[in-house]
This record gives C-alpha cells, sequence and structure tokens, in this order.
C-alpha cells in the first residue's frame, strides 16, 4: 500500500520542524503530501531568503514553527513567529520573506475539480 503521507516515518512520533533544515543561502522544501487536493510541504529559509510573489488555486495555511517570516498577502505583511498560523485565500497574490532562519509548515487546500 502507498503511503499518502510521504518523506516522514508512520508510527513514530517525530518534529515537524527537525525534518527540514536550514541551509546557508537556501530555500530547502520537504513534500509530505501531494495530489489533487491538498498539498502538505515543510519549509526551511535561511535569513533574507524569500519565496517571491504569486498566486494559487488553492487556499494556504502557513504555520510558522520556528523562527520569524514575514508573509505578505495582497499587499499587506503579516510578520508570523513560531506557533502562528495565517491563512491566505486562493488566487491572492502573496510572497514568503525570511526575517530571520524560519521553518513552516505549509497545507495547501485546493477547489474540487468539477466532475463530468
Amino acid at each position: 500500500m502507498n503511503a499518502m503521507i510521504k518523506n516522514v516515518e508512520h508510527e513514530a512520533v517525530f518534529s515537524l520542524a527537525a525534518q527540514v533544515d536550514v541551509r546557508k543561502g537556501e530555500v530547502v522544501s520537504r513534500t509530505l503530501a501531494q495530489n489533487d487536493a491538498v498539498s502538505i510541504t515543510l519549509f526551511a529559509f535561511d535569513k533574507n531568503e524569500e519565496i517571491s510573489t504569486h498566486e494559487s488555486d488553492g487556499d494556504a495555511m502557513v504555520t510558522v514553527l520556528e523562527g520569524k517570516g514575514r508573509l505578505t498577502v495582497a499587499g499587506r505583511d503579516y510578520l508570523l513567529e513560531a506557533g502562528q498560523s495565517l491563512v491566505m485565500p486562493s488566487r491572492k497574490p502573496h510572497a514568503v520573506f525570511a526575517e530571520e532562519a524560519f521553518k513552516m509548515l505549509l497545507v495547501v487546500v485546493f477547489p474540487e475539480k468539477a466532475r463530468g
């Protein structure tokens, strides 16, 4: 049977933050699940690294696991610290910037596709 959640051990207690490492000058990602309905990805950003402005067809929820990041949604800035979350609505331009090295969990829920 194929696991729907991948790249982490099943039936074992683990730290999400420990699953990705900050690397100098990089944005590191680790996909945990990806299909037509949902995407779950861990990210680790070095200080001053970013994901430039883009849009998504799904609602995106970010939860900061460590450090501090600035999320910009439709031109409005939000400074998030460990334990805080923000939902970025679908089709609104958004970006992520590392105020300091930080790690986050991104969950994107996509709209249900029309069935024909």
